[in-house]
């Protein structure tokens, strides 16, 4: 030992003759971290040389903050982070909680610089006197170096800022010199306090009371304050949750160390000390699993990363797009959402009111604001997290939102091959003959970049050639025009039409209505996109179904309003994309005819109580079913099938009036409860809307009414009964007859057959 005190006495004199007093200190520091001089010695001696040369200006990043989601009404919805800590001012702190703090980790604070010498000798002698060393590190170096440990990004970074090294010592030093220069005490103190680790997780002394205590720093006690002040030292050795005996002893050193210097009397130290240590935990949450919207939480995280990424998330490195996490979990940002917790609440009960939350068919919704894009709404069926019956896949958005890669958009798709038409200025009363099975040729192929089955192209030409199809179980056959068409989701009409329109006209109207595939690729051009083979996400197709309600003013999904880092600087975000997809009079046209769907056509029943128009949506071999409607103020849109994969786990006999109509009706219903009920623009313009009246002589009043009523036809039967020969009750002719153009919502009257013949008095000629 003799030998070893020698050695360590002549180093120290050796390099208090080559410094000046200005490094003397920071060589001490070093020495107290040294076991012996050796190797070690001349590497003190390196680190001196420089010492002087070094930066002094300490840069880092603020200590990380949560970030905090909030929805539209200002309440906090999500926190994100990797380190819990909530910042405060330190008249937020008690001041107990403060002189316990600087009792024990620094009883001189106030009185010296970035340096305690005498703390520091008396370190220094009493490492030399024994085995166990001594810390001599002022508060100032300690909040230096836990601000340069929390900003470490990396693994290298963090084992370079914690080396076991003299010239980290040193560079801390210089660093806590400049620090002395440029903040007051109040300052450094207010620092420490909010960046030390208090260890469960806990950042700062506000996520600490709040985490072992469940109140802010401002109302700590004695004893809680004492506990904490202790714990910084060694968080893991003195945490209180799992070392409630070693965190106990440190605290009453804390007391009796608060006692020693007087801040405190020796019967107070008494009586806390005796008392067990007692917690009122509330433990920490993050993220989106705990979010009462999740789904919705996890869209916003993603458009989160992209906004802070400049719109490159998904173009990084897996390093690079871990960085852009850190920047999220750690920047203490305020981020403002377009969150509405009655409509998320309506769709929540809506979806799980009908399907089983554990089981793997799955209800999908989301609802997006006409006019703005704005998100109101992300629902799924199933809870939201890790573990049996739940999931982490944000299933009703795309895959750049933590989605799949989505599900056939069904007939909900057909929209936009009837947007195409009367834009084109096909005559609503086109009629077109369909059978139930019917083969159509002469489709055009398209140019197409992006995946084609499962190969990448560019530029290329596809699709065209022949295409046969038949009517789903939930359409008819006969002639049809467009509002029939639609109103009965008549797939071989639709065929015929979507080749007079051009099927990259119609993919073309689509994509004005920001529709694409769920996994980003752009729509596939092909004969079947009309009945929605292409799988998209129920975001965008409620965005989509928004911009007819808005009268063909088109608006990208929006899910971020505001972004507010810590000091209070707005983040630029992406700018709003609104356009006028579609003529507003032409839109108008294409949401009369919607409303049809509702009153008269596949989702007959399905009404809400207010003006709104939709259109169901049955997949190919009933692999899912949607639904897409919306009122002037909301849209929403709804899918159903096996998240397991549709294709393997099919809904056999379901249509997309049922489950998902229902869904939508009781989601739409409840979220729109007590707001105004606007109705839809009439159209001015004519758009050939005429109909023929069907040919109903023969048929039963009930079975022809039927039939005119499916024509948008009104009806009367005249009064009394005309002589035929006609069976009794069946109707003879109509007026205005058979195969006359008229407006819609003409009214026809029906003749009917007394079941007899008589002389005189011929009934009106129906043929």
């Amino acid at each position: 030992m003799r030998v070893a005190k020698n050695d360590r006495a002549q180093a120290a004199s050796t390099l208090f003759r080559l410094l000046g007093a200005g490094v003397v200190a920071g060589l001490i520091v070093a020495l107290i971290a040294l076991p012996a001089v050796g190797s070690a010695g001349l590497t003190a001696r390196d680190a001196a040389n420089n010492f002087e040369d070094m930066d002094s200006r300490l840069k880092t990043t603020p200590p990380s903050e949560k970030t905090v989601m909030y929805d539209g009404n200002g309440k906090q919805v999500a926190t994100f982070f990797d380190k819990y800590r909530e910042s405060v001012r330190l008249d937020q702190v008690a001041p107990i909680m403060r002189q316990a703090m600087v009792d024990i980790e620094d009883s001189r604070f106030y009185e010296h610089g970035a340096l305690d010498l005498k703390g520091t000798i008396r370190a220094m002698a009493s490492n030399v006197e024994s085995e166990q060393t001594q810390g001599g590190s002022t508060l100032t170096q300690q909040y230096v170096k836990n601000l340069l440990v929390d900003s470490a990004k990396t693994e290298e970074e963090y084992r370079e800022v914690t080396a076991p090294t003299v010239g980290r010592k040193l560079r801390e030093l210089r660093y806590a010199l400049d620090v002395e220069q440029r903040l007051t005490k109040d300052q450094i103190l207010e620092g420490y306090m909010n960046v030390a680790y208090f260890s469960a997780g806990a950042y700062g002394v506000q996520a600490a009371s709040k985490r072992y205590f469940s109140i802010p720093a401002s109302k700590l006690g004695l004893g809680q304050a004492a506990l904490l002040a202790g714990i910084t030292q060694n968080p893991t050795a003195f945490d209180p949750i799992r070392n409630p005996k070693d965190a106990r002893k440190r605290r009453d050193v804390v007391l009796y160390r608060m006692a020693q210097l007087g801040h405190i009397t020796k019967a107070q130290a008494d009586s806390e000390a005796a008392k067990p240590i007692q917690l009122n935990r509330t433990d920490p949450v993050g993220g989106c699993e705990t979010s009462k919207a999740p789904y919705f939480c996890e869209y916003v995280k993603y458009d989160m990363l992209n906004i802070l990424s400049d719109g490159k998330y998904w173009q990084l490195k897996p390093k690079q797009q871990q960085n852009v996490v850190n920047k999220l979990n750690r920047g203490g940002y305020t981020i403002r959402t377009t969150l509405d917790m009655d409509d998320q609440h309506a769709v929540d009960r809506a979806l799980r009111g009908t399907v089983a939350p554990g089981g793997n068919r799955v209800g999908a919704e989301a609802m997006v604001e006409p006019g703005t894009g704005k998100v109101r709404a992300i629902g799924l069926s199933k809870r939201y997290g890790a573990g049996k019956g739940r999931t982490t896949i944000n299933l009703p958005a795309d895959s750049a939102h933590g989605g799949g890669s989505g599900v056939s958009a069904g007939s909900t798709f057909k929209v936009f091959t009837l947007a195409a038409a009367i834009d084109q200025g096909i005559p609503v009363s086109t009629t077109i003959n369909s059978p139930q099975t019917t083969t159509v040729s002469g489709f055009q192929p398209c140019r197409y970049t992006g995946m084609f089955d499962g190969k990448k192209v560019k530029n290329a030409m596809v699709g065209g050639g022949p295409w046969t199809l038949s009517n789903a179980g939930d359409s008819e056959k006969g002639n049809f025009n467009l509002k029939t068409g639609t109103w009965h989701s008549v797939n071989t009409f639709y065929a015929v039409l979507e080749k007079r329109v051009g099927v990259c006209n119609a993919v073309k109207m689509a994509e004005k209505f920001g529709m694409k595939q769920a996994t980003g690729d752009p729509l596939m051009p092909i004969a079947s996109q009309v009945l929605g083979v292409n799988d998209i996400d129920m975001v965008h197709l409620a965005a989509a179904y928004a911009g007819f309600a808005a009268r063909g003013k088109y608006c990208a999904p929006v899910s971020v309003t505001e972004v507010v880092d810590p000091e209070g600087k707005k983040l630029k975000l992406p700018k709003p994309d609104c356009h006028q997809a579609l003529d507003q009079d032409v839109a108008d046209k294409v949401n009369s005819i919607l409303q049809g769907v509702l009153t008269k056509g596949t989702a007959a029943g399905r009404s809400i109580g207010r003006p709104a128009a939709g259109k169901t949506g049955t997949c190919e071999e009933f692999t899912c079913a949607v639904f897409a409607g919306f009122t002037p103020n909301l849209a929403a849109a709804t899918a159903y099938w096996d998240f397991r994969g549709p294709w393997q786990y099919k809904v056999y006999g379901v249509y997309g009036a049922d489950i998902p109509g229902g869904m939508w009706q009781q989601s739409m219903r409840n979220a729109l409860s007590g707001k105004p009920a606007p109705g839809f623009q009439t159209p001015t313009r004519d758009f050939g809307d005429t109909t023929d009246v069907p040919q109903v002589k023969g048929l039963t009043v009930a079975a022809a009414t039927a039939k005119l009523k499916g024509a948008d036809l009104n009806v009367q039967v005249a009064s009394g009964s005309v002589d035929s020969d006609q069976p009794r009750g069946t109707v003879v002719s109509t007026s205005p007859d058979a195969g006359t153009s008229v407006p819609p919502g003409t009214t026809v009257i029906l003749y009917v057959s007394a079941g007899k013949k008589r002389g005189g008095g011929a009934p009106p000629d129906g043929d």
